[in-house]
């Protein structure tokens, strides 16, 4: 086998390949098939395709995360729109109460006095 420093690398006839790894303790050991000789571009091509997916999936969650919180902060936002519309509500009664109802009154005599108008416009333009 090869020597574990910085000697070239050994190859052999049958296509047996040594190759220094990332750590210099170890040696990896390729073995080379002239029928399958694209299967390590294979396997690069593979890993890229796996690092591009990482990266989507990666994309895929902070996105994610982000729209989760504006949910919370939109969520957060209606709950203290809906209390100020239960107080104005609530203020709105109170003064419906202490004034009275003589508003929703003359509300509806007014609905009533445009009724008439129109049923009388309508009678005298005919004629």
């Amino acid at each position: 086998m090869a020597s574990r420093g910085g000697a070239a690398p050994f190859r052999s006839s049958d296509g047996l390949s040594t190759r220094q790894a990332s750590n210099s303790d170890e040696v990896q050991v390729r073995i080379v098939d002239p029928m399958h000789a694209d299967v390590d571009d294979e396997i690069v091509g593979l890993r890229s395709q796996v690092r591009k997916l990482k990266n989507v999936a990666q994309e895929i969650h902070s996105e994610a995360k982000f729209q989760n919180d504006f949910m919370d902060q939109l969520q957060t936002t209606l709950v203290q729109v809906q209390a100020s519309l239960k107080n104005n509500m609530r203020r709105l009664n109170r003064s419906m109460v202490r004034n009275g109802s003589n508003h929703v009154m003359h509300v509806v005599l007014f609905a009533l006095f445009c009724l008439f108008l129109v049923y009388f416009w309508s009678k005298f333009s005919r004629r």
